[in-house]
């Protein structure tokens, strides 16, 4: 069995880190913790022991995981070994180009695709996968040059154009018209729509209408109001500043950086986020005006959202996908509030 320790990055990646371990971090189609079950439950890990620590930030490929199985330490891998440590939230999107391409090739070698429906025009259709249930329908898919993967039980209405790499997990809808570039995941049962370029949607949370949602990270149980839009890029081309949690001061993050936004947060219609934004756990946003580069957890507006009355807005958002806010939600939540 695995034991992921996150206490070294607990700090650094905040907000995601604050409502869940560094291993369940999506970065490509899956999550860390799925990744390593994955690779064990294929046989890639030849010598399993019954029960090793594992750094919870560590992107696993298949030759990562059949070296640290064996025993060897995760600093002793080398440069030469192809693999990813995820410190920052930032690098969640940074590196979900090459996280994707690992997941295409673990989750189908070996595997046969659903096929393509006739209604859609499809460049290297040998890139494209389609799990069982899949419903893809008048649109473009563009695989030319990286995969795309379309999850079990998803839906990409017609009219859409997707450029790889790209995956819709399962359950995910995308919405007709849309426009995806590369490198994007939709997580399990979102909703996503209107211009999309290299985020990551973790999962339940909706982007459901026209807006531009670039080089970001959306965590779980989210809403982008219609018209909610952000920038990635300063007016000056400069470097792009971001809230560092950990140094409690912000840092430099490269020429591109859009939204970062922890769990059950939300916007109201028309919303526009600065370049660099982040938005922590549970808040409401609907001031006039660009929100703050860094939004507190538990906003409500400017003011300090309700504890009990977050915890119903959150139940009612759920309740939409049919599920409800947890006994266990609710103590890691209250735990968050009360050390505000």
């Amino acid at each position: 069995m695995i034991h992921f320790n996150d206490s070294s990055v607990r700090e650094s990646l905040y907000p995601f880190t604050a409502t869940r371990n560094a291993a369940d971090i999506r970065v490509g189609i899956l999550t860390i913790r799925e990744k390593w079950d994955l690779l064990f439950a294929k046989g890639f890990i030849t010598q399993q022991p019954a029960d090793f620590s594992l750094k919870a930030n560590i992107i696993p490929t298949k030759k990562t995981a059949e070296l640290i199985a064996k025993g060897m330490n995760e600093n002793e891998l080398g440069e030469n070994i192809d693999y990813r440590v995820i410190e920052y939230p930032w690098q969640i999107f940074q590196f979900n180009d090459w996280a994707l391409r690992h997941d295409f090739d673990l989750l189908t070698s070996g595997r046969q695709s659903q096929p393509l429906p006739a209604s859609n025009q499809a460049v290297s259709p040998g890139n494209i996968f389609i799990e069982e249930g899949a419903i893809v329908s008048h649109s473009i898919l563009n695989a030319a040059t990286s995969p795309i993967y379309i999850g079990k039980n998803a839906e990409v209405m017609e009219g859409c154009t997707i450029r790889g790499p790209f995956a819709l997990c399962e359950g995910g809808v995308l919405k007709m018209g849309s426009k995806v570039y590369g490198a994007t995941t939709i997580g399990p049962y979102c909703t996503a729509g209107g211009e999309i370029k290299n985020a990551v949607m973790f999962g339940f949370s909706n982007k459901a209408h026209d807006g531009y949602l670039g080089d970001s990270v959306i965590g779980e149980w989210c809403n982008l109001g219609a018209g909610t839009s952000n920038s990635n890029v300063k007016n000056t081309a400069g470097d792009v500043k971001v809230w560092q949690h950990a140094i409690k001061d912000y840092t430099t993050v490269g020429l591109k950086c859009g939204l970062l936004m922890g769990d059950y947060s939300r916007s109201a219609i028309n919303t526009s986020f600065n370049t660099g934004t982040t938005v922590g756990v549970c808040c409401n946003i609907f001031d006039a005006g660009f929100p703050p580069k860094l939004v507190p957890d538990f906003s409500w507006g400017s003011e300090r959202y309700n504890f009990e009355k977050a915890l119903k807005d959150i139940d009612n958002w759920k309740k939409l996908k049919g599920h409800h806010l947890s006994d266990k939600e609710k103590e890691m939540l209250k735990l968050l509030y009360t050390n505000l």
